[in-house]
């Protein structure tokens, strides 16, 4: 039987343990850069087999929230540099989630008020990105129609995010996470029902689909190496208005055997799968079931890669999940928030503190470095 606090090896790296820091958005950085209380979050919570960073931008364009810290500049550079000097110190590993959130964003972010860019022309229905109101203080905003971007700024995205990896090895990380979850910018080029271009990116073609993603990893890999590279995705979410649609398994079922033939170090999935809606497409009970099933046909096509799975789990889930061969490593996330001992809680059975939803996104110490770990 597999022990879920047993040493694993990653990539280049071996993990103190299959646990996994999920990436967690706290919007704690005012001038999005990586500060001091960020580093201590961070360094707190290393004892994770790996800490994924949260989301980090890799541009101006790729942003759709404040106070995130990006990765572009010197000054975020070296401010990143200072937490992963202090989660190594700490005897962690950490890979930064790099990101571009293409539509979810909103003018009074952009640079000169631009429209945010996407694969797509259609407007995100009901997305929120957190930018400046009408009176010009931080809010919950509505991304308008995005500008589609051009076959060859679809270029220059690729470059940026080769650029980010560089930067954040540069920085300390031990490697990068691609973000393709969450509805941003990887899942716009994914998902036909939301991808309306006409060129080699267009949604007519599952080739065509997946080709952003793919040149995406392979500039990452030439840049950093395969064994530093991971990605997030999720299937059958629904987030930022994404329709669910009848290609999904052949869609990550297919990029995952991309992934498994290029050897990265790591799939990240979230199981968005619970959240359902009206005519969304369900087999074989519906689309817990039905996501399930797509693990395992892609777990099949990672022989060298490992399956990193997020979303409500649990020591017992986690370690089942992990001894039936599903998954090798188990993500948590909420329950970093208000738990940074949260291995050696898992491991004593201890119980997990709540957090405190309103401290969540910004603000300061407060519901961010002042939970205390577990007093036995």
């Amino acid at each position: 039987m597999t022990n879920l606090f047993e040493a694993f090896p990653l990539g280049g790296a071996t993990l103190q343990n299959r646990i996994v820091m999920a990436p967690l958005t706290r919007s704690r950085a005012p001038d999005d850069v990586a500060s001091e209380r960020i580093a201590l979050y961070y360094a707190q919570r290393a004892t994770a087999g790996l800490i994924v960073s949260e989301g980090t931008p890799i541009s101006r364009e790729g942003q759709g929230y404040l106070f995130n810290p990006g990765i572009y500049t010197p000054e975020q550079i070296a401010g990143w540099r200072l937490v992963t000097d202090s989660v190594h110190a700490a005897g962690g590993k950490m890979f930064a989630q790099i990101w571009h959130v293409g539509r979810v964003s909103h003018p009074s972010i952009q640079n000169g008020g631009q429209l945010p860019v996407s694969a797509s022309t259609k407007q995100p229905v009901g997305a929120t990105a957190f930018g400046y109101g009408a009176n010009g203080t931080p809010a919950l905003v509505e991304p308008p129609a995005p500008r589609q971007l051009s076959t060859a700024e679809v270029a220059r995205v690729v470059g940026e995010f080769a650029q980010a990896a560089q930067n954040a090895i540069e920085a300390g990380f031990d490697g990068v996470e691609i973000h393709g979850a969450n509805g941003y910018l990887h899942e716009q080029f994914l998902n036909p029902l939301v991808n309306d271009r006409t060129d080699q990116y267009s949604a007519g073609e599952l080739a065509n689909r997946l080709r952003f993603t793919l040149e995406v990893i392979d500039a990452v890999v030439a840049r950093i190496g395969a064994d530093r590279v991971g990605i997030r995705v999720s299937p059958y979410g629904q987030l930022f208005d994404m329709p669910l649609y009848e290609q999904i398994d052949e869609t990550y079922t297919a990029l995952a055997a991309e992934i498994g033939a290029r050897k990265l170090a790591y799939v990240h999935v979230m199981d968005q799968s619970g959240f359902p809606a009206p005519g969304t497409v369900e087999s074989g009970g519906g689309p817990k079931a039905a996501f399930l099933n797509l693990l395992s046909a892609m777990k099949a096509k990672l022989p060298e890669t490992a399956l990193i799975l997020a979303g409500g789990m649990s020591r017992i889930r986690a370690e089942e999940m992990i001894n039936d061969g599903v998954i090798d490593l188990a993500a948590f996330g909420t329950a970093y928030i208000s738990n940074p001992d949260l291995v050696a809680r898992l491991k004593h059975n201890w119980p997990l503190a709540e957090a405190n939803r309103a401290t969540f996104y910004g603000g300061g110490a407060e519901g961010y470095i002042d939970y205390a770990p577990h007093q036995g």
